[in-house]
């Protein structure tokens, strides 16, 4: 069985090695091709879609935006074999992870939706939490690719199900970053000893996994990307987009992301919704 693998970034190196690692042959793809080429130890790089789709049997996918999940799945259909297989692991949309599924149903080719969320350190250290949409007969064949680098891997139903089911991880986790950021916020405003608050919330029930990683790196003064704010304010609009309901704790945490962009914040780390504080703090001094 021949694995294609396309998209070499934070989170698609890493689950390359722990693929290669399990002693699958990788077949490798990236956009900028220099980027994949760093990865020729783990498999065989190639300088087009096409040729990669042609050497595959299963192919998995983590790219940035849901237009770059479309325009890579369409060219994909264009040289699949029948039976091939296509995982998406971006945080995509839902509608369009049921008609590009729709699509391939049509010339046997199955896609399945499978966003994954642990971020870079869940990458690195092959503990990603996947959850996956589309047939369940599919999913029983990816399932031991996606346990290389998975702790927990949940099948939630039929195409689109998948990114449901992330995007309400991302709603969940947009409240806890906001609370995390706000929370230290206050203790700076109060004197506090940052080290002995951070110490008081992990040894209580304000204990969570934002607290543990983006909260240290926060305290660090460390902005640098674990997650993209550019891609998380993605998944964000994603869910506004998805919902039928008002979610108004997730629009609040949406709209502070849009005036971090826009002040050029884009490529850091989602710990970074601190520096809206502290620039809307330093802003309020310059009165």
């Amino acid at each position: 069985m021949k694995i294609g693998f396309i998209g070499t970034g934070i989170m698609g190196s890493p689950m390359i090695k722990h693929l290669h690692q399990n002693g699958y042959s990788l077949n490798i793809y990236n956009r900028t091709y220099e980027k994949a080429l760093k990865l020729s130890a783990y498999g065989n790089v190639h300088t087009s879609i096409e040729s990669l789709t042609e050497s595959s049997d299963i192919i998995l996918l983590i790219v940035g935006y849901p237009k770059d999940v479309e325009d890579v799945v369409l060219e994909i259909y264009k040289h699949a074999k029948k039976g091939t297989i296509i995982v998406d692991m971006t945080t995509s949309s839902p509608k369009l992870a049921t008609k590009l599924s729709n699509i391939g149903i049509e010339q046997e080719i199955y896609l399945l939706d499978a966003p994954v969320t642990g971020g870079e350190p869940g990458a690195i250290e092959g503990t990603l939490s996947t959850m996956v949409g589309g047939p369940k007969d599919k999913f029983l064949v990816i399932e031991p690719l996606l346990k290389t680098f998975s702790k927990t891997i949940t099948y939630v139903g039929t195409a689109g199900f998948g990114q449901y089911a992330k995007l309400a991880n991302q709603i969940a986790i947009a409240g806890a970053l906001a609370g995390v950021v706000e929370s230290l916020y206050f203790a700076m405003q109060q004197n506090l000893n940052l080290t002995d608050v951070y110490q008081i919330l992990m040894g209580g029930s304000a204990q969570s996994n934002q607290l543990k990683v983006n909260g240290l790196k926060i305290m660090e003064q460390n902005y640098e990307p674990g997650f993209f704010i550019k891609h998380f304010l993605k998944d964000l609009n994603l869910a506004i987009e998805s919902s039928h309901v008002e979610l108004k704790v997730l629009n609040q945490v949406k709209n502070m992301l849009d005036e971090l962009v826009l002040n050029g914040y884009e490529n850091k780390g989602t710990q970074a919704l601190m520096l809206y504080y502290l620039d809307n703090l330093y802003k309020t001094a310059q009165k």
